[in-house]
C-alpha cells in the first residue's frame, strides 16, 4: 500500500528561485538596517504576502519554532487571491510547511532557506526526496540515478544546510518500500546503505535534525520487520523517525503507531505529519486525495506526548497527490479547491 504521492518537478512548497549569493546578500542588507522578518503579529484574513524572500507574519504561538515561507504555493495563491477564499487560505498560508527538494537545485535552495531562517530566528523544515527509484516509479519518479550520485547530492545538501538550524524529514516512504516488494534484495540493500550515508553526512552538521521516514499507521502491519529495516538504513544516528507523511491517520493514531515502534527502537523519538490529518483517513486505502479530509494541529514542538517532538506540517496542504483518475492536478500542483475544503474541514 503506498502512503502518499509528491513528483519530482514541483511547483508549491518550493522557496523562490533566487541564487544563494543574491540571497545572502539580501538578507545582511536587512540585518544591517535592523529588520528581521517573520516575528511579527500573527496575520489577519486576507493578509498578502510581504516582498519575495521574506517570512510571512508570525505570532508567537507556543511550540512554534519554524520557519513560515512567503514562497510555498499556499502564499502564492494567498497573493492573488481576496474575500472568504483568501481568509480560510491564510489558515494554511500562515504556518510552516516543508520545502521539499530533490534535483540539482537542492544545495542552493537550502542555503537560500536556510539564511533567510537564520534571519528571522527560526528552524527551517526541508524533506530531502531524491533516493534512487524513488516512489517506485509511480506517481513520484525520479530521483538520483545511482548511487554515486545521490552521495554527491546528500553531500552538497549538507554544505548547503551549514551551520544553520533545520530539520530534516528523510527520504519519504523509502524504508517502506524496501518491505512492500518495490524493490529487489540488492536494491533494498543499496538503499539502506545510502540512506545510512545521508543520516551521517546531515548529521555532520551541528544544528541539524534528522527523521528517517516509517511509513504510517495503515502500511505496514509487522513493526519488528519494519524496526529491522529501519536499523539498516541508519536510525541510531538520527534524531528519529517521521510517520503520517502526507498521509491522513489522525494524531491519536499516528501516536501510538509511532510509541509502539520507537519502543522498538530503544526509546527513539519521532515527529507525526498533522498537516492534512483533522478527520482522519478516508478508510486505509483511500490515500489520493479522499474527500472530506481537514487540516490537523498546527505545527509546534509542544506537543504534550512522551516521545512526540513535533506535529509538522510535512505535506504542504492544498497540493494534490496526483491525477487519481478523477480528473485532479498532477501530483504537486497547488489545488485551491481541496486547499479551500480542508480549511474548512
Amino acid at each position: 500500500m503506498r502512503s502518499w504521492c509528491r513528483p519530482c518537478g514541483w511547483g508549491g512548497g518550493a522557496v523562490g528561485r533566487l541564487g544563494w549569493r543574491a540571497a545572502a546578500t539580501a538578507v545582511l542588507a536587512a540585518l544591517s538596517a535592523g529588520v528581521v522578518a517573520g516575528c511579527g503579529a500573527a496575520a489577519q484574513g486576507g493578509a498578502k504576502p510581504g516582498p519575495a524572500g521574506s517570512a510571512r507574519p508570525l505570532g508567537q504561538r507556543p511550540g512554534q519554532v519554524f520557519y513560515v515561507s512567503d514562497q510555498t504555493s499556499a502564499a502564492r495563491e494567498l497573493a492573488k487571491t481576496k474575500g472568504p477564499d483568501a481568509r480560510s487560505l491564510t489558515r494554511i498560508a500562515d504556518q510552516p510547511s516543508a520545502l521539499w527538494l530533490g534535483g540539482e537545485d537542492a544545495r542552493a535552495e537550502a542555503e537560500d532557506l536556510t539564511i533567510k531562517a537564520a534571519a528571522a530566528g527560526r528552524t527551517a523544515l526541508i524533506v530531502a526526496y531524491d533516493i534512487p527509484h524513488r516512489d517506485c516509479g509511480r506517481f513520484s519518479a525520479g530521483g538520483a540515478v545511482d548511487a554515486a550520485a545521490y552521495r554527491d547530492w546528500i553531500d552538497r545538501l549538507a554544505a548547503g544546510l551549514a551551520d544553520r538550524a533545520a530539520w530534516v524529514i528523510l527520504e519519504p516512504d523509502a524504508v517502506a518500500h524496501t518491505l512492500d516488494g518495490c524493490l529487489t534484495p540488492a536494491a533494498a540493500a543499496e538503499r539502506y546503505d545510502l540512506l545510512a550515508y545521508a543520516v551521517t553526512e546531515l548529521k555532520k552538521q551541528p544544528k541539524v535534525r534528522v527523521y528517517l521516514d516509517a511509513g504510517n499507521a495503515g502500511w505496514l502491519k509487522d513493526q519488528d520487520r519494519l524496526a529491522d529495516a529501519l536499523r539498516r538504513a541508519g536510525i541510531a544516528g538520527a534524531d528519529g523517525f517521521s510517520v503520517n507523511v502526507s498521509n491522513f491517520y489522525t494524531t491519536e493514531q499516528s501516536s501510538e503507531y509511532g510509541g509502539k515502534l520507537s519502543a522498538l527502537l530503544g526509546g527513539k523519538h519521532y515527529v507525526i505529519d498533522t498537516s492534512r490529518n483533522g478527520n482522519g483517513p478516508l478508510g486505509d486505502r483511500d490515500w489520493c486525495n479522499p474527500a472530506g479530509r481537514a487540516l490537523g494541529e498546527a505545527p509546534t514542538t509542544g506537543t504534550g506526548r512522551p516521545g512526540v517532538d513535533a506535529y509538522l506540517w510535512i505535506k504542504n496542504p492544498g497540493e494534490s497527490d496526483g491525477d487519481c483518475g478523477r480528473g485532479e492536478p498532477k501530483a504537486g500542483e497547488f489545488w485551491l479547491s481541496y486547499a479551500l475544503g480542508l480549511a474548512h474541514g
